[in-house]
């Protein structure tokens, strides 16, 4: 007895009533399973470093990011049909070796035939997967939107984060990084084997703490409270390394 293949999707598209068509096609084809849907870029690739997406269907023309600049972000970590009213992206779709490229409007039966493309496509993967164990890795980076760019920071870098009025600094060996991200983002997407919070404004790498001084931890030369409520959580973090 064989099983239906499922294939993990991930919606993006700025525009709410798109985003809710693509989302209804998905959840009405047995061998897709919805696991998001958002109108913002940074939070799809989130998604995609969690693991969350095999298949992106994916909006070209966002505000914020492009989805070929998304695609070019998370390189071969998933596959990505893309959806879109503009015909003059196909070219550049299939230069990142996109399964389909589905012109708006798109109706339910054009919809399921890039579905099975992506099934025909993505299925000999999971075969080999299958067959001999995966043993899961933590990313050794992530990409930070600042105010001008998308950057690329290296976990190894990482100091601590600090929450401001506005933005979260990331300070790292080569300098700082203000982003609008919040603090609640991080802490989800960072490995909680690395990094923990000790405060409302501090996150901290683990392996960078220079001391521990009262209720204060060092690293570098920056002094960092920990918060009277995080205080037990970071003394288990550190009994359990130890």
């Amino acid at each position: 007895m064989t099983t239906t293949r499922v294939i993990n999707c991930v919606v993006v598209d700025d525009e709410p009533p798109a985003l809710q068509l693509i989302a209804d096609y998905v959840q009405r084809t047995p061998f897709l399973q919805l696991t998001g849907q958002t109108t913002d870029p940074m939070a799809a690739i989130d998604l995609v470093q969690q693991g969350a997406a095999e298949l992106l269907f994916l909006d070209i023309q966002m505000p914020s990011l492009t989805g070929l600049q998304l695609m070019k972000v998370i390189g071969h970590k998933c596959k990505a049909i893309l959806t879109t009213a503009y015909p003059d992206y196909a070219l550049d779709g299939y230069e990142l070796d996109v399964i389909d490229y589905l012109l708006k409007p798109i109706t339910f039966d054009r919809f399921l035939v890039a579905a099975h493309k992506a099934r025909e496509r993505l299925s000999p993967a999971v075969i080999a997967e299958q067959a001999a164990p995966v043993i899961p890795s933590s990313p050794a980076y992530i990409f930070v939107k600042t105010e001008y760019k998308i950057q690329k920071i290296d976990l190894a870098d990482i100091l601590y984060l600090e929450g401001l009025r506005d933005y979260v600094a990331i300070h790292t060996r080569n300098g700082k990084v203000l982003t609008q991200q919040s603090m609640k983002s991080f802490q989800e997407q960072l490995p909680e084997d690395n990094f923990i919070r000790v405060h409302k404004s501090y996150l901290i790498a683990i392996d960078k703490i220079r001391f521990i001084e009262r209720n204060r931890v060092v690293i570098t030369d920056t002094y960092i409270p920990v918060g009277e409520t995080y205080q037990e959580a970071f003394q288990q973090k550190l009994r359990i390394r130890g």
